[in-house]
């Protein structure tokens, strides 16, 4: 019987890039056993939200790296030759899952008949995930601190796997890691409360807070869907002016990771209808801050959406966030 290669250039670039990372993974196996050189346990990560976090759990024990930089949409990220080969080279990868990365499902699902590949958010069990219809979930699941401890977890346990020797380690610096998250979820609650009852709507560029909102008894109106693929309909614009209109919200919020125009779009139509709405604050939603910033950390995201929010509709925190790290905000 006659063997058909590809035929289209789609299935052409496939055939390429899995040559492409079957060669690094077998290269890499030929140098980790070599007589005498010691054996590295390397991570990779796609979103800051993971990476971050096990990169302060992992300590000196394994190497951790983010594929996605700051201000990088997941939602339509696709994977570069670059990340191939550092997944192709890891012994651990590490992603959100739930359609986060919709790009690198692919990729993913062929690695891991080779390592492990772990989808974490899809760790959190089903009743504790919002759904979306047809048995979708909505993976903006590290909103909510105590949900995304779940996923966390997940990973290490992965890593003790892995790294036996490491396992009691692993399990001590995220305890620790773990009470910080606690606290931040406190000091949210806090803040978020004290948001007067008639303003306790926020307004995004997309769907990525429902967790948020959730957890924190906030409604929460995005313009885009949960994937910044789906563009926002004038309908939906002139429900959310109308929002802002009759409700008297003093302020909406653009994201790091969204371009703001659909939001200027909003405050424009709302001030045509004599009302005044402010850019609340840029707030981290599918993306971290910069790296080496406390708004670089996972923790420090948090502080920073909690005291943005909080501040801008009303409620009372300070500048400086929960400890004072924070660049200051408005």
């Amino acid at each position: 019987m006659a063997v058909t290669g590809p035929k289209t250039f789609g299935e052409w670039r496939i055939r390429a890039v899995m040559l492409f990372a079957a060669g690094l993974v077998a290269a890499c196996v030929v140098l980790s056993s070599v007589p005498g050189r010691a054996a590295e346990l390397t991570v990779v990560a796609t979103i800051a939200q993971i990476g971050e976090p096990l990169g302060q759990i992992a300590g000196d024990r394994a190497r951790v790296e983010t594929l996605l930089g700051e201000g990088v949409d997941p939602h339509l990220y696709k994977p570069t030759r670059s990340d191939i080969a550092k997944v192709a080279r890891a012994n651990i990868v590490f992603w959100s899952g739930l359609n986060l990365e919709a790009q690198m499902a692919g990729l993913f699902e062929r690695l891991s008949a080779t390592k492990p590949v772990v989808a974490i958010a899809e760790r959190v069990p089903v009743e504790h995930r919002i759904g979306l219809g047809d048995g979708a979930h909505d993976p903006h699941i590290w909103m909510d601190p105590s949900l995304w401890q779940i996923a966390l977890q997940a990973a290490v346990d992965t890593l003790a796997e892995a790294d036996p020797d490491g396992a009691d380690a692993y399990r001590r610096r995220a305890d620790a890691y773990f009470a910080q998250l606690d606290a931040v979820a406190a000091y949210t609650d806090r803040v978020v409360a004290s948001i007067p009852a008639a303003a306790r709507s926020m307004v995004t560029a997309h769907d990525a807070f429902a967790y948020f909102g959730r957890r924190y008894d906030l409604e929460v109106l995005g313009i885009q869907g949960i994937s910044t693929e789906s563009e926002a309909g004038l309908h939906r614009v002139e429900q959310l002016v109308d929002v802002l209109v009759d409700k008297r919200l003093p302020a909406v919020f653009v994201e790091t990771s969204v371009s703001d125009r659909n939001l200027r779009a909003l405050m424009e139509g709302a001030a045509a209808r004599g009302h005044a709405v402010s850019i609340g604050g840029q707030l981290f939603s599918d993306a971290i801050g910069a790296p080496g910033t406390y708004e670089g950390t996972y923790i420090g995201m948090l502080d920073h959406n909690a005291t943005a929010i909080a501040r801008a509709l009303g409620g009372k925190a300070p500048q400086g966030g929960m400890n004072g790290r924070l660049a200051l905000i408005n």
